[in-house]
This record gives structure tokens, C-alpha cells and sequence, in this order.
């Protein structure tokens, strides 16, 4: 069971985000919690799906392997990444799983933020190497799902795509409510609905 505060991962839980993508496009995100699981490093993970639209238009359709340790961190596994463009698959670019190729899993979520901290999400060198660092615990952000205070913010980066920083709020009991890149691009993703099975 996946239950840290910040990112919690029941069964069924549905995610929804609108806004725009890097060129202007009307973007939706939904992510849910499949009542599946995948063996990675011997560890039963959770399988997320998170599907991407630009106009209507369906442009990344993931599998995502999450799974929380005992102390409460959550931990990223791995993710099956399929990029389309007019209907047709085109890359499978940024996919990787922990014990193949030195790919080593990271922390998504931590149990006990503290402002300061910084964390590996993802580990595959050349290919994978997301990071985070945690802003402030107290941030208050409105979204079309509604107003959220003692919001948790992240500093989310790549060191292979370094000019490109954006902003995650996660709230208590939902988990992420919206996201914005704030350099190396423009777009912003709000959470318009979120519903648990």
C-alpha cells in the first residue's frame, strides 16, 4: 500500500490536470492507479498509468512502477514510456527499469520533508537522472479543483536538460495539484479533478 500524504497511491485513484503544453497546445493529463503490479528488484511496485493529450491528440502513454518502503518513502522503479504523433508510436525514449543497464531506483516522495532536501528520482545514466529538491511546506496555490494551503513544493531538474526547472505543489491527501515550468520553456498543468475509487 502506497499511503505517504503527499502521494497517495490508492487503487483506482484518477488524477486529472489541464493547461498548456511548451508551444501553446491545450494539454490533459490522467493519471490513475491500476490494480496491477510488476516485480522490479525482487519488489512488488504498483503500476501508474499517466497518459498525455495535446489537443485532443494522445502523445505519451506511460506505465510508471512506484512502491513505499516501511519508513514511508515512496520510490520510482521504472517507467515503460510510449511517445505518439498522429497516431503512431514514434519513441520509446526515457523508458528504463531498476537492475537493468545500472538503472537504480530513486525517492519520488520522501516520508519526513524538510525544506532543503534534495533527492535522485530516477537513475539511468544518459537517459534517466531526474532530481528534486524541496522548496517550502507551507505554499498555498489555487487550481480549478479548488484552493490548497500547506502545499509542498519541489524544484524538479534534469542534469541532462539542465536549463529546464518547473514547480510542483503537492497537498495532503491528494497529492500533486499542479505544476509549472518556470524556465526553459513555458506550460503549466492544474489539477481539474481528482476522484479515488
Amino acid at each position: 500500500m502506497i499511503d505517504n500524504p503527499y502521494l497517495p497511491l490508492a487503487i483506482g485513484a484518477r488524477w486529472v490536470y489541464e493547461g498548456v503544453d511548451d508551444e501553446g497546445g491545450a494539454e490533459t493529463v490522467e493519471i490513475t492507479v491500476l490494480d496491477d503490479t510488476r516485480i522490479v528488484m525482487g519488489v512488488t511496485t504498483r503500476v501508474i498509468r499517466d497518459r498525455v493529450t495535446v489537443d485532443s491528440e494522445l502523445v505519451e502513454d506511460t506505465f510508471d512502477w512506484f512502491a513505499q518502503d516501511r519508513d514511508g518513502n515512496v520510490w520510482y522503479f521504472g517507467e515503460d514510456v510510449k511517445d505518439y504523433e498522429n497516431g503512431k508510436l514514434i519513441s520509446t525514449a526515457g523508458s528504463w527499469e531498476a537492475g537493468k543497464d545500472g538503472a537504480q531506483p530513486g525517492i519520488v516522495m520522501p516520508a519526513s520533508p524538510l525544506v532543503g532536501n534534495a533527492y535522485r528520482q530516477e537513475f539511468l545514466a544518459g537517459e534517466a537522472e531526474d532530481m528534486f529538491e524541496i522548496k517550502a511546506l507551507d505554499a498555498t496555490v489555487e487550481t480549478p479543483s479548488g484552493r490548497y494551503n500547506d502545499t509542498m513544493v519541489t524544484r524538479d531538474w534534469s542534469p541532462l536538460d539542465a536549463e529546464v526547472v518547473e514547480e510542483k505543489y503537492y497537498t495532503p491527501g491528494i497529492g500533486k495539484v499542479a505544476e509549472f515550468k518556470v524556465a526553459g520553456g513555458s506550460g503549466q498543468v492544474l489539477l481539474v479533478s481528482y476522484t479515488v475509487a
